[in-house]
C-alpha cells in the first residue's frame, strides 16, 4: 500500500514525502509490490496526463490566437479526455521507460532479482496487460537487427543510494518524437545559454509535438548534463505561477527569460505557428570544469507522462487520478468550411486544388508505413521486384503510424501520426514508382521531400500529435496486407471515415511550417502580442 502517492503536478511537490509515522528501519519492500508498482505505474501514465499540465494545456488554449494552433490544442486536449476516461493510450507511441529511484540505504529488499530486473518485469506486466495494451516500441541491437523485443524492455533504470528505509520512484514513458530532439553542446564558458537555446529550438522543427516542455541541464559533466535535462522534465508546471508571483532568484529569472522568448519565435502547437511553443522551462545545475559549460536539452511533447511515488515496505502503490474538473471545457469537433475527401476516388487533380493551412477531413481507404517499411518498399523498388500482394499506391494516400493494439470492438487501438521527417529520403523513389498521391505524419517535411513533392504534385498532410485516440475514433477497420513481421510497423489497410487532416504543403511545395511561425513570429513582435500565460 502506498502511504504518500504523488502525481505530477499535485501541490507540493517535489519537495520532501510525507513519510507514515509507522515508519522503521526494517523495512522490507517485497517483489511483488514493487513489480506491480512499476506495472500499475506505466499504465496510469499511458492515460492520464498529469494534472499540471492539463491545467498549463487549457490556459494556452484559453489565450491562443492562431486558429490553426488553437485547433490543434483543442483535439489535444479533448483526446486526454477521452483517454482518461477510456483508459487507453494518449499517444500510440507509449515510450521507453525511463525509471529514477532514490533507495533508502536503511531498507531490505526480499527477492533475488536485481532492481532492473524488477523493473523489467513491471514493463513486461504492464505493457502487455490485456485490458490496455502498450505498443512494444523498443528494438535490440540498435545498429543493425533492430528486433522489437516485443514488451517494450529493457527500460532505462536510474539508482540513487539515499539515507532512509524507502523507495522513492519516478516512472516515466518518454515518446521517440520529442526524444530524438535532444540536443547536447559543451558551450565555451562566456557562451550565452540563451542564445544556445534561441538558436537550438527551431532547428527542432515540431517533430517533438509542442506545445511542451523542455528541461535543461546545465553543468557536471557531458553525461551529468544530460541526465539533469531528463529530471527536470519530471518537475511539477509551475509557470503561471512563476509569472503570477516573480523570480526569486536568477534561475528564476532565466526561466522566464528563455520561456518568454521561445514563445516569441511563433513556432506554436504542432509547428503551426501561434503564441505558446512551450508552457514551461525547467533547468538544473550542477558545478562543472573552470573550462566547461555542458548543456544539454530535452523536449517533452503534447503525451508528457511520468508519475512520483514512495514504497515504505506496507504494499503497492496506488495513485490517484486527476479530479474530473481538471479538464477544461473543450471538445473538438471539425471546422464548419473542412472540405471532405472521398480516399477511393482520390485524383492528382484534386490534390493540385488543397491549399496549405486547409482542413480536410478523409474517407476510404490508407495503407500505412513507417521507417521499416520504407526502407523494405524502397528496395524492393530498386531490386526492380513487385510490391507484396496489396500494397498498391496508385492514386492512394500513406499514412505515417504504428497503431497500438486494438481491445474490445475498436478496429485500431489509437493511432496517432509519427514524425514525417524520418521518412523524407524514402520520400521521392515512392512518389516517383507508384503512384503514391499524398502523405500523412506529423511535423515539417525536409527540402528534400518537399521538392520531390512539388516535382510530382502531391501533397502532405499533418494529424495532431498527441491526438492519437481522437484520430482512432475515425479509422472503422484495420488489417495488416504486408510485413506482419515487423510487428507495429507493418503496412495496413485503414478504412477511416472523416479523420481529420491539415494541408502542410501542397502540389507547390508551400509548407505551413516555414508561413506559419513566420507570420506569427512577426505578429508578436509587430503587435507586441503578450506570450504570457497568465
Amino acid at each position: 500500500m502506498l502511504l504518500t502517492s504523488m502525481v505530477a503536478g499535485a501541490a507540493g511537490y517535489p519537495g520532501p514525502p510525507c513519510y507514515h509515522s509507522s515508519m522503521n528501519p526494517s523495512t522490507v519492500i517485497r517483489e511483488a509490490d514493487f513489480v506491480q508498482s512499476i506495472a500499475d505505474a506505466l499504465q496510469f501514465i499511458s492515460y492520464y496526463h498529469p494534472a499540471d499540465y492539463i491545467r498549463h494545456l487549457a490556459r494556452a488554449h484559453e489565450r491562443e490566437q492562431s486558429p490553426a494552433a488553437r485547433d490543434a490544442i483543442a483535439q489535444i486536449l479533448t483526446n486526454s479526455r477521452l483517454c482518461a476516461l477510456g483508459h487507453r493510450p494518449i499517444c500510440q507511441d507509449t515510450g521507453i521507460v525511463n525509471v529514477f529511484l532514490k533507495v533508502g540505504m536503511d531498507l531490505r529488499w526480499d527477492t533475488r532479482r536485481s532492481v532492473a530486473e524488477m523493473v523489467n518485469e513491471g514493463v513486461r506486466q504492464a505493457y502487455l496487460r490485456p485490458g490496455n495494451p502498450l505498443r512494444a516500441s523498443v528494438v535490440a541491437d540498435p545498429l543493425f537487427a533492430r528486433k522489437n523485443t516485443g514488451d517494450n524492455t529493457p527500460a532505462i533504470v536510474h539508482v540513487e543510494l539515499v539515507p532512509g528505509n524507502t523507495v522513492e520512484v519516478t516512472v516515466a514513458a518518454k515518446g521517440g518524437g520529442s526524444e530524438n530532439k535532444s540536443h547536447l553542446a559543451m558551450l565555451n564558458p562566456s557562451d550565452s545559454l540563451v542564445d544556445w537555446v534561441l538558436e537550438t529550438v527551431p532547428e527542432m522543427g515540431a517533430g517533438w509535438c509542442p506545445p511542451g516542455i523542455l528541461g535543461i541541464g546545465v553543468g557536471g559533466t557531458a553525461e551529468k548534463a544530460v541526465l539533469m535535462a531528463k529530471e527536470a522534465l519530471m518537475e511539477p508546471l509551475d509557470m503561471h505561477e512563476l509569472l503570477a508571483r516573480g523570480p526569486a532568484d536568477r534561475y528564476e529569472e532565466l526561466r522566464i527569460e528563455l520561456y518568454e522568448k521561445v514563445n516569441a519565435l511563433g513556432i506554436g502547437a504542432q509547428g503551426l505557428g501561434g503564441l505558446t511553443t512551450v508552457l514551461d522551462i525547467k533547468i538544473r545545475s550542477f558545478p562543472t570544469h573552470a573550462a566547461s559549460k555542458p548543456v544539454a536539452m530535452i523536449p517533452n511533447c503534447a503525451a508528457t507522462r511520468h508519475a512520483h511515488f514512495v514504497l515504505d515496505g506496507s504494499g503497492p502503490v496506488a495513485l490517484e487520478p486527476p479530479a474530473p474538473g481538471t479538464w477544461p471545457a473543450v471538445s473538438w469537433s471539425p471546422a464548419a468550411d473542412a472540405r471532405r475527401v472521398n480516399l477511393d476516388a482520390l485524383t492528382r487533380d484534386e490534390v493540385k486544388s488543397w491549399r496549405p493551412g486547409q482542413t480536410l477531413l478523409l474517407s476510404g481507404k490508407m495503407l500505412t508505413g513507417r521507417d521499416a517499411a520504407h526502407r523494405r518498399l524502397v528496395d524492393l523498388l530498386a531490386a526492380g521486384r513487385e510490391l507484396p500482394p496489396g500494397v498498391d499506391f496508385r492514386n492512394r494516400v500513406i499514412y505515417y503510424v504504428g497503431p497500438v493494439d486494438p481491445v474490445g470492438d475498436e478496429a485500431v487501438g489509437p493511432a496517432g501520426p509519427t514524425t514525417a521527417t524520418r521518412m523524407d529520403r524514402f520520400t521521392a523513389p515512392l512518389l516517383e514508382r507508384t503512384g503514391l498521391l499524398a502523405m500523412i505524419g506529423k511535423a515539417e517535411r525536409g527540402p528534400e521531400a518537399i521538392a520531390a513533392i512539388r516535382r510530382h504534385e502531391a501533397a502532405y498532410l499533418m494529424a495532431v500529435g498527441g491526438a492519437a485516440y481522437l484520430v482512432s475514433r475515425a479509422i472503422r477497420a484495420a488489417r495488416v496486407v504486408a510485413f506482419a513481421d515487423l510487428g507495429m510497423e507493418a503496412i495496413y489497410e485503414f478504412d477511416v471515415r472523416d479523420m481529420p487532416v491539415t494541408v502542410a504543403v501542397d502540389s507547390r511545395g508551400e509548407s505551413v511550417h516555414t508561413s506559419g511561425p513566420a507570420a506569427w513570429r512577426e505578429r508578436i513582435r509587430t503587435l507586441n502580442i503578450p506570450v504570457r500565460v497568465a
